[in-house]
């Protein structure tokens, strides 16, 4: 009898090593999040921001006022520093993710643990947050930059570039830097839970659907939906960090977070809790549709890549 020639199976070859493919891949979210969400984003800094009393009586009212006085564009003022920034940052975040995703599981065969890839995702946050921190700074200054709340005296950013070159001149490298400190607060817990809620309900969703707990499985409406959760959870756990780092970025008065956040708890002891959350309704209705096509561009880029 002759024998049976066995051919050894053979590991799907990559074209794009892992690390490009998550470099674009969250290149891509990072540009669709900007894209769906910065109107929403104008609405929260100018609500964060505004003075006491202040000039608007609602997010709506910020929003009527806003295409009043400067046309829809001015709902994406600022956008050209998180466009060109965040869909850097987005790719660094992503790749960061993966990387701290093999070191945890190196040398084990066992997939990772919902839990193991939330504190990734927390780690990435950390790297984050040192690309976020220049990126942001720049938008609130340009997103503020409005009406009233233009200070006298002073000469308004004709740009993201101008904006940037003249914060070097007069604030030096590290002005770029300002409120890097709360942002680290913010953007770890924060990419803790964005990470480790999305992974989390795409395994939950494909098991429903197929009996395995495989997130990897998931299909593009799954993906759309956790990633909107995950972007909810993310500014759930970090809004007031975000409120302390918007004043803190805008207003120079601030010598540290500690200083901005003990003249917040004063403003709340005046004007009510209240104080604390302006802004926080476009944020949570920008999160939503954001980081669901975050998501779903990352994935589909992932998928395109052959990955």
């Amino acid at each position: 009898m002759e024998a049976e020639t066995v051919v050894p199976t053979q590991k799907k070859q990559t074209i794009v090593p892992k690390a490009m493919v998550e470099f674009a891949a969250g290149t891509m979210g990072g540009w669709a999040q900007v894209v769906v969400g910065h109107p929403f984003d104008t609405v929260k800094v100018r609500m964060q921001t505004q003075p006491s009393p202040p000039l608007y009586s609602s997010s709506m009212d910020c929003v009527r006022a806003t295409i009043r006085g400067e046309g829809f564009a001015g709902l994406y003022k600022g956008v050209t520093s998180p466009l060109t920034g965040i869909g850097f940052c987005n790719a660094v975040v992503f790749a960061a993710n993966g990387y701290f995703q093999r070191l945890l599981q190196a040398n084990s065969s066992q997939p990772l643990t919902i839990s193991q890839k939330a504190v990734a995702g927390g780690l990435a946050g950390g790297v984050m947050s040192f690309l976020n921190c220049p990126v942001e700074l720049l938008k609130v200054k340009l997103q503020t930059q409005f009406g009233a709340a233009t200070v006298p005296g002073h000469k308004p950013y004709t740009g993201v570039f101008n904006c940037g070159v003249r914060t070097v001149q007069e604030r030096g490298f590290g002005g770029l830097y300002r409120g890097l400190g709360i942002t680290i607060l913010r953007d770890i817990p924060s990419f803790w839970a964005y990470f480790g809620l999305y992974e989390g309900l795409k395994s939950i969703f494909v098991y429903r659907r197929l009996g395995i707990a495989d997130g990897a499985k998931s299909n593009g409406f799954e993906q759309f939906f956790a990633g909107g959760c995950a972007g909810i959870s993310a500014w759930l756990t970090a809004y007031p960090q975000d409120v302390v780092k918007s004043r803190i970025q805008m207003n120079y008065k601030y010598k540290s977070a500690l200083d901005a956040s003990k003249a917040l708890v004063s403003e709340i002891k005046t004007s009510g809790i209240r104080i604390m959350f302006r802004g926080f309704g476009p944020t949570i209705l920008r999160a939503f549709p954001a980081n669901a096509a975050t998501f779903v561009a990352y994935e589909w880029t992932v998928k395109s890549l052959d990955f």
